[in-house]
């Protein structure tokens, strides 16, 4: 069989379906692995039913993939995240997959938050795995600032770490950049700009403070909350402040967050 498949993980995340709905343009012969036993019924995509928990259904859905996309991640328990990334590349390398493209997140070299901590060791893995591989960090999704809000909202006071600043960069310009890297070869054929297999930063065109983003969102959704900055102590609220989550030379992405809430969360 012909490896020239494209694999997308997490294909029902916030992030997976745009980089499915853009894998779809290809012209590539397009996957995307899910957990639920009923398939959807999508003429452009061939779902399989695989889980990275456990390994199953791996096999029959890598065979014939070239490239694998992957988006999955466990955000309520994402302790198993290491153990999905060991099937996956276990799985990879018995289809004879030629390159993994991962997405991690601005910061985790340097925050010592628990999820980052486990996004960096899928990156340690990955680089181990003798696969090629391109791994590219990307600064918040709106989409999820926005859940974070609205959830935030419910309360009198939506606290925020005081000090912080954030890049938001659109996930559909994510889900461009992956879909481009998956096309091309692994950047571990040559050392990039920023390391070897690492491709530069994506990150949002502005930077700002977590309150104002806290603000602006209540302002769209027609919300009346104070905000309260509060000081995070230890290394991970002076990583916060030291602007770890952002990358202000990497203003790639285009979408500001004042479009993002225009469109999705203003009344």
């Amino acid at each position: 069989m012909k490896n020239d498949a494209i694999m997308v993980t997490g294909a029902t995340g916030v992030l997976g379906r745009e980089v499915l709905d853009r894998a779809r343009r290809t012209g590539l012969p397009v996957r995307a692995l899910t957990r639920r036993s009923v398939l959807p019924d999508d003429p452009g995509v061939a779902w399989f039913t695989g889980d990275l928990a456990t390994g199953a259904g791996l096999d029959e859905a890598f065979a014939g993939v070239r490239t694998v996309i992957h988006c999955a991640t466990d955000i309520r328990h994402f302790k198993n995240d290491i153990p999905a990334f060991e099937h996956l590349l276990e799985a990879a390398a018995r289809a004879g997959v030629e390159h993994i493209v991962n997405i991690s997140i601005i910061g985790v070299d340097r925050i010592p938050y628990p999820y980052y901590r486990i996004k960096r060791e899928g990156e340690r893995l990955l680089a181990a795995s003798g696969i090629g591989w391109t791994n590219l960090r990307a600064s918040q999704f709106p989409e999820l600032l926005n859940t974070a809000f609205r959830f935030l909202s419910r309360l009198p006071v939506v606290v925020v770490p005081s000090g912080t600043r954030c890049q938001p960069v659109d996930q559909g310009e994510v889900a461009d950049r992956l879909v481009e890297l998956a096309l091309g070869d692994p950047a571990t054929g040559a050392p990039p700009a920023e390391g070897w297999g690492r491709v530069p930063d994506l990150a949002g065109p502005t930077v700002y403070p977590a309150d104002r983003l806290a603000r602006d969102w209540l302002r769209a959704a027609g919300k009346r909350r104070p905000v309260l900055p509060v000081f995070i102590p230890g290394r991970i609220g002076a990583a916060f402040r030291s602007g770890a989550l952002t990358a202000p030379d990497r203003p790639a992405g285009r979408r500001t967050w004042e479009a993002y809430l225009a469109e999705k969360v203003a009344r």
